[in-house]
């Protein structure tokens, strides 16, 4: 099971989300951090927090090329998560071409409407991890 989180969770530092995130972790949920790049993105998360997989959001896959600052972007963040042995997820793919530039980049995964339409899955038995 993944869990994402987006960095408001970890901005907050409380004792208790430390509790929680040690407690997910321990049950086997990996935790991916959402739209990385988007708010107050610090790399202290990434060494402070154990999360397995950063998610690039939509808006810097939008609009990316073989060039220009979305890619160098993309690129300098599929650069470090390799550092800290993170998956990158790319959100919002929509074309082959964006599909292309992400994987000759180096991203690990992607989803979007190039892959199909979202759906809803309704889970009949949620375990609590509280």
């Amino acid at each position: 099971m993944i869990i994402e989180l987006t960095e408001g969770v970890f901005l907050s530092d409380s004792p208790e989300n430390l509790r929680w995130l040690k407690r997910a972790r321990e049950m086997g949920i990996r935790i991916s951090l959402d739209d990385f790049g988007t708010g107050y993105s610090s790399l202290a998360y990434l060494k402070r927090f154990t999360v397995d997989f950063l998610k690039i959001d939509r808006g810097f896959v939008a609009n990316l090329q073989q060039t220009g600052a979305d890619y160098s972007l993309i690129k300098s963040v599929i650069s470090l998560s390799d550092a800290f042995g993170l998956t990158v997820i790319a959100e919002g793919v929509e074309t082959e071409e964006q599909a292309q530039v992400l994987a000759e980049l180096g991203c690990e995964a992607a989803q979007g409407y190039f892959y199909g339409k979202p759906k809803l899955v309704q889970l009949s038995e949620a375990e609590s991890i509280s």
